[in-house]
């Protein structure tokens, strides 16, 4: 007799137990690569633009200000607010791919 347990092979990353599914892993594989990716282009415009760099890029004017105190004061909202609605989009598109729409 052979036991059914030696038999049965379970996922090492314990997926089955969690009822995910490749595709879903796949999924949130890309959430999470699409999140990094804004996260750290929201990094780089807010510290970077109004901190880091912020000395070369005052030798640029907009609106009258240089560039380094434009991106501290208002550049990086603005970039954080068009990152939130690309994200949106890029989800739809994600949730249409892996066939998650609502």
């Amino acid at each position: 007799m052979t036991n059914e347990t030696e038999n049965t092979k379970v996922p090492e990353d314990g997926a089955e137990s969690t009822g995910e599914t490749a595709e879903s892993n796949l999924y949130w594989r890309a959430n999470l690569r699409l999140l990094a990716i804004l996260m750290t282009i929201w990094f780089v415009v807010s510290f970077g633009a109004g901190i880091l760099f912020r000395e070369w890029l005052d030798q640029f004017m907009i609106g009258g200000y240089p560039l380094g105190f434009w991106f501290a004061q208002q550049g990086a909202i603005y970039v954080f607010i068009a990152l939130i609605f690309y994200y949106a989009h890029a989800m739809k598109r994600l949730e249409r791919k892996y066939h998650l729409e609502d």
